[in-house]
């Protein structure tokens, strides 16, 4: 059985994080970026100033009433709302809540555009599982790809994530998008792949567009693109960090 409330709906089988508790806790598209791959399609609510969008007890509230009912069935609590979670300055309060009260695992997906912040990073030190987002470390193709808001700058953003995962006990993984012809390229893999070999991280998500784009010239990789990828990450970070989301493994070498 799956609810749906004001803020909470659930629980959904996740592939990463089995049975999860689904908390929407920004408003629809308040983003920080624009990504050309979005299945919500542009932002509309463009930003980096953080704020509490609703009464973080009602929220919490929500997730009362559904942790009453599905506790022993969810496996985690997780943020992934419309929009970037962590430009809600109340999301800490909730989390900690929700920790102490039910000693319940809490996730978060996060674009990583404000964990250059620290209070972001300290609204998240208390979260189990941190999902980070990491497209490209090259500042043009970021801008292309992602459509940041226009003052946010891509090595404050970097510099965060390693800031951040230096301190985080919790599980750590990230989640890079290819589409073909911005990203998908050898020396893009690379330069990817280096970086994220500087965070400890736990996995390695590749994935590819498989729902209608923000914008409809974004093409998936090609077959090719995806298993270059796929071997440059594996040889960079090791093939047991590496995986595909929401595509096929690719065949093994002869």
């Amino acid at each position: 059985m799956v609810l749906i409330s004001r803020f909470v709906f659930g629980p959904v089988y996740s592939r990463r994080l089995g049975r999860s508790l689904g908390v929407n806790n920004i408003p629809y598209k308040t983003c920080s970026y624009s990504c050309i791959y979005c299945q919500l399609g542009r932002t509309t609510n463009y930003g980096v100033v953080r704020r509490c969008f609703y009464s973080w007890t009602d929220v919490i509230k929500d997730i009362t009433d559904f942790l009453r009912v599905f506790k022993d069935d969810v496996d985690y609590v997780t943020f992934v709302p419309d929009g970037e979670p962590t430009l809600d300055s109340c999301i800490g309060k909730v989390v900690e809540y929700v920790k102490k009260e039910f000693n319940v695992r809490v996730a978060v997906l996060t674009n990583t555009s404000l964990l250059w912040l620290n209070d972001v990073r300290s609204d998240l030190m208390q979260v189990d599982y941190i999902s980070v987002k990491v497209d490209t470390v090259d500042e043009g193709v970021w801008r292309v790809l992602n459509r940041p808001y226009p003052t946010l700058k891509l090595e404050d953003i970097l510099n965060g994530v390693i800031e951040f995962s230096k301190g985080f006990k919790g599980v750590l993984v990230s989640e890079t998008m290819l589409i073909h012809g911005v990203n998908t390229n050898v020396k893009y893999y690379e330069g990817i792949a280096n970086f994220l070999s500087r965070l400890g991280l736990h996995k390695v998500y590749i994935s590819i567009p498989i729902r209608p784009p923000a914008e409809s010239y974004v093409k998936p990789p090609l077959e090719n693109e995806v298993i270059e990828a796929y071997e440059t990450f594996s040889r960079i970070l090791s093939p047991e960090r590496v995986e595909l989301l929401n595509i096929p493994e690719p065949p093994p070498k002869a």
